[in-house]
């Protein structure tokens, strides 16, 4: 197995900056991909399949943030998933504590 590091070169800052809790969904280009157990990339398309937040992509692929983060910055230029932050600049206090919560119940979860 390689270090997850080499899976990007050595990068640790994505293209584009991405919210931990962001929701990873792959494209129906990402699904038309064949499917490589080698591929770190090809692994996140399918684990994206169902939308899943950038820390639980990390957590379920045992990559560490920074990793995870390249890796769909890469998967989002190449047009193989599409990203969606779930707040907005003007969220209200109340849907950032709602968030929250919802980040910590998965945390829990895992």
């Amino acid at each position: 197995m390689a270090r997850p590091y080499a899976w990007t070169e050595g990068r640790t800052l994505p293209t584009v900056e991405l919210a931990v809790e962001a929701l990873v969904q792959t494209t129906p280009e990402g699904r038309a991909v064949p499917y490589n157990r080698a591929s770190a990339m090809s692994t996140v398309t399918q684990l994206c399949l169902q939308p899943r937040s950038i820390a639980e992509v990390a957590a379920y692929l045992s990559l560490p943030l920074g990793v995870a983060r390249v890796l769909v910055a890469d998967l989002l230029g190449a047009g193989l998933v599409l990203v969606r932050d779930t707040l907005g600049e003007d969220a209200t206090w109340e849907e950032r504590h709602e968030l929250l919560e919802r980040v910590l119940s998965g945390l829990r979860t895992l």
